[in-house]
């Protein structure tokens, strides 16, 4: 039988504590969530791999370092209500329900949200799955704190931004070819002020996508 328990701490050992992330919610989450069960089942024996895991054509579930240095980066409190675009079968949001107060946790992939829910049901009692477009968000739930994308962005919707409290912090890897930087933003008077984070790289997520020009 696969130790899972074992990968999981080689994980955190080898692919989260030399990205400089030390702190100890962050580490104490990712040792806890068995990624093992928020993956499809054929790449439960890759789970702990330090890349990202195929959930369909343009979804990932992004690997353990990229997730932990945007947690890291984005300073997520324990009184923090989180916004999680994406959450796939819900990895991500219950890594970080184990660090912030509470977590909406946005899927609009049906299949996937009904696995996530069962899921998140046994291992996280403060996520709430809100199931729509993702560009969309989950503005009946906000203002958030803060916002994680789990994917790639090209552009990012207003709707979003608007749902981030004056204060919070987004979290965004803006892709530009197979080229990625994670950036991170805050939110002051209205506006979205961005620094460079780390570099990292995602597929670009639907509705964050740029719309091609028109041609005459």
């Amino acid at each position: 039988m696969t130790d899972f328990a074992t990968r999981r701490r080689v994980m955190v050992d080898t692919q989260v504590r030399p990205s400089d992330v030390s702190k100890f919610p962050i580490i104490d989450a990712m040792l806890r969530v068995p990624r093992e069960l928020f993956v499809p089942d054929s790449e439960v024996e890759a789970a702990y791999a330090g890349d990202n895991l195929r959930l369909s054509s343009d979804r990932v579930v992004l690997e353990p370092r990229t997730l932990a240095k945007i947690l890291d980066a984005l300073g997520v409190d324990a009184d923090d209500l989180v916004l999680d675009i994406g959450a796939g079968l819900g990895y991500s949001s219950a890594v970080i329900a184990r660090i912030a107060e509470a977590v909406v946790a946005v899927e609009e992939d049906e299949g996937l949200a009904a696995e996530a829910q069962s899921l998140l049901g046994e291992h996280a009692d403060n996520v709430l799955l809100h199931i729509g477009p993702l560009a969309g968000g989950a503005a009946a739930h906000g203002p958030y704190d803060a916002i994680v994308i789990e994917g790639g962005v090209s552009i990012l919707p207003d709707a979003l931004t608007d749902q981030l409290k004056d204060g919070g912090r987004i979290a965004c890897i803006f892709m530009e070819g197979a080229l990625g930087t994670v950036r991170i933003g805050w939110k002051i008077d209205g506006a979205i002020t961005w620094r460079f984070a780390f570099n990292a790289s995602a597929p670009v997520l639907p509705g964050f996508e740029k719309k091609a020009a028109f041609a005459f």
